[in-house]
Order: structure tokens, then C-alpha cells, then sequence
């Protein structure tokens, strides 16, 4: 971020209040002492629906009156709209994530990803939020579950919510990234969990995943916070590596037990389908996907500066020109095994 960026992002955030929803979760566990340490937001308000989660990550902040906790749940709009009073910027974390959890309880998940994220943008607009982000996943782009499928619902929607605010300021955006390194259930945690057994159960030799870190997932959402102009899906760039390298790194003699892909899972992991290729744009660190409503993929405060992506373009964890080694990602899990699955 050059020294133009991040003034810009201090007078934002500095003397703001923030909202994040889920905010107990991995993402609002690095989000919440990365800003705090580098601005001085007014209040810092954890939204979430787990009153033991709550409780936990209070102690860590118990000296801290700018971190303020506020149990509610994204399904309720009224607790939404008393949450959301005089909150000047928003991240949106919550979601029911687990593809297995959302095949096998599909009404459940479609309230929270879908008639949550409807429920956040109405009471964002109405409380005259500036400006929110949402989180996303490489799962939405050309779904083939349930949970990608509510998930690029729910980006439509956020970008669709730029024209429904009509003459209000409030303005929402989305990142979209993939499996996030070390985060609790991911497959860095669970694989550490079955090292010393010896055995480590790979779904397919041929599968594929990104790597990104929380503390990259937070610099993006900084980003958009400060670039935004309203309705783009923000995707990092990041590594690729592949699942038997990701075993090879965390327990080199072990054996591998293929057991194949869970329903619903995807053999690699893709960021920005061809389809969306005539509305992307590329720049140094990251890749803009601009919306095709309302002509705003050709608005040059959207573009921004980036070069437009070939026609055929797609960005997918098996065609990243980028990979991490094997003792890359080993020096990774030394200097951070204490977090790894905690958060």
C-alpha cells in the first residue's frame, strides 16, 4: 500500500465506528487486533450469535473500550438495525460454511448466506452505513454445491445493492478468496491433527487449493474498503498448491489413504470463472471483477488503472502461474503452529 493508499485508509477508518458480523470467527479473530494496532477505530463491534465465543474473545479485549460485543444473529433485522446504529463501515463475515453442513441442512443455510445478506444490506442503508464489505469464497464462482451457490447469491446481491440504495450513500462490495491457511476445520489444522498416526486420508492426488494467509484476507478487505466505488468482487493473488504437497509439508513419512471427494466438493478451486473474463480487470496484487449492471464494468473509477483479462480468462488453483514450495509452507507452519486451528 503506497503512503497516498493508506492516508487515505487512516482518515477512513481512524475515529470510525466498525461493525463485522461473525466476528468471533477466523477472519474477525485477525481482523479485529490488525486494526486496532494500525488505526484507532472509535468502536469495534463484534456481531455474532455465539454468546461462549463471545465470552472468550472479550478477555482478550477487556482493557480495550473500543471493542465493543453485541450478541444477534444476521436472520434478525430488528436486533440488525439496533446493532448497525451509528456504525460507519461493515464486514460481513457470517455465513454457514461447511459444505457438508449446508447439503445436509439446506433451509438453514439459505436464511443465514441469503436472507441474512438481504436482511444486512436493508438495515445498512437504512442506518446510512458508508460503506460495507462482504466476504466470499472461490465457491461462488460456478457453483457446484449449495453453499457456493447461496454465496454468489449473496454477491449478487451486495452488488446489486448498490443500485437499491438509491439516492443513499451507502456503497458494498465483496472479496472473494479461498482456502485460508490455518483457519479452524481447514486442511492444515486436520492434517497436523493426524500426523503422528501416520496416516493422512487425501481426497484426490489431482486436487489443487489456493493459500492465503487471514492477515492477507485482512489487507484485502482494507483495500476494498479504501478503493471501492461500489459493486466489485475484489480476488487476491495468491499461491496454489497441491494436497499431496500439503501432506508432504506436514508429515513427509506418512502414508496416503485416497478416500475421494466429499459431495459437493470441487477438485480445484476457482476464484473468477471465463464467464466473468469480459468484466475483469488485472492489477499488481489482485484481480477486479467489475459488475455488468447499469455499464459500471466500463466506469473509469471502477477500472481504476487495470488492464482488462483475455476473453478466455479463468483463475483457477490448477492454472495459477504462482505455486508454493513444499518447504515453503513448512517454514510457514513453524512460525505459526501456535495459531494453526485455533481461530
Amino acid at each position: 500500500m503506497n503512503l497516498q493508499k493508506s492516508w487515505e485508509l487512516n482518515y477512513m477508518l481512524n475515529n470510525s465506528s466498525i461493525l463485522i458480523t461473525g466476528g468471533t470467527g477466523s477472519f474477525g479473530n485477525t481482523f479485529v487486533p490488525m486494526t486496532l494496532a494500525k488505526y484507532n477505530p472509535r468502536r469495534l463491534v463484534i456481531y455474532s450469535r455465539d454468546e461462549m465465543k463471545q465470552w472468550e474473545m472479550a478477555k482478550l479485549y477487556r482493557d480495550d473500550d473500543r471493542v465493543r460485543f453485541f450478541i444477534g444473529d444476521v436472520r434478525d433485522k430488528d436486533r440488525l438495525a439496533r446493532a448497525l446504529n451509528g456504525i460507519d463501515f461493515v464486514i460481513h463475515a457470517a455465513a454457514t460454511k461447511i459444505v457438508p453442513t449446508a447439503e445436509y441442512n439446506p433451509f438453514e443455510c439459505v436464511k443465514t448466506n441469503v436472507i441474512g445478506a438481504m436482511n444486512l444490506i436493508d438495515s445498512c442503508i437504512d442506518q446510512g452505513v458508508k460503506r460495507v464489505v462482504a466476504l466470499s469464497t472461490d465457491k461462488a464462482s460456478s457453483p457446484a454445491n449449495l453453499y457456493g451457490a447461496t454465496k454468489l447469491t449473496s454477491d449478487k446481491l451486495f452488488i446489486a445493492g448498490n443500485s437499491y440504495a438509491g439516492k443513499n450513500d451507502t456503497r458494498f462490495a465483496v472479496v472473494r478468496y479461498g482456502n485460508v491457511m490455518g483457519s479452524r476445520g481447514s486442511v492444515i489444522p486436520f492434517f497436523l491433527s493426524l500426523a503422528e498416526k501416520g496416516v493422512l486420508p487425501i481426497t484426490d492426488e489431482r486436487m489443487t487449493r489456493f493459500m492465503i494467509t487471514l492477515e492477507q484476507g485482512v489487507d484485502l478487505v482494507w483495500h476494498a474498503f479504501r478503493d471501492m466505488v461500489g459493486g466489485e468482487i475484489y480476488v487476491k493473488k495468491t499461491p496454489s498448491m497441491n494436497i499431496v504437497d500439503i501432506a508432504q509439508a506436514i508429515a513427509p513419512n506418512a502414508v496416503h489413504e485416497i478416500i475421494g471427494i466429499r459431495p459437493g466438493e470441487k477438485l480445484h478451486e476457482q476464484m473468477i470463472g471465463q464467464d466473468d473474463a469480459l468484466y475483469t480487470y488485472e492489477y499488481l496484487n489482485h484481480f477486479k471483477i467489475l459488475p455488468a449492471i447499469h455499464n459500471w464494468n466500463n466506469d473509469p473509477k471502477r477500472i481504476n488503472g487495470g488492464t482488462i483479462v483475455p476473453p478466455n480468462f479463468t483463475y483457477s488453483s490448477d492454472n495459477n502461474s504462482e505455486w508454493m514450495e513444499v518447504e515453503d509452507l513448512r517454514v510457514w507452519i513453524g512460525s505459526n503452529r501456535v495459531k494453526i486451528g485455533a481461530i
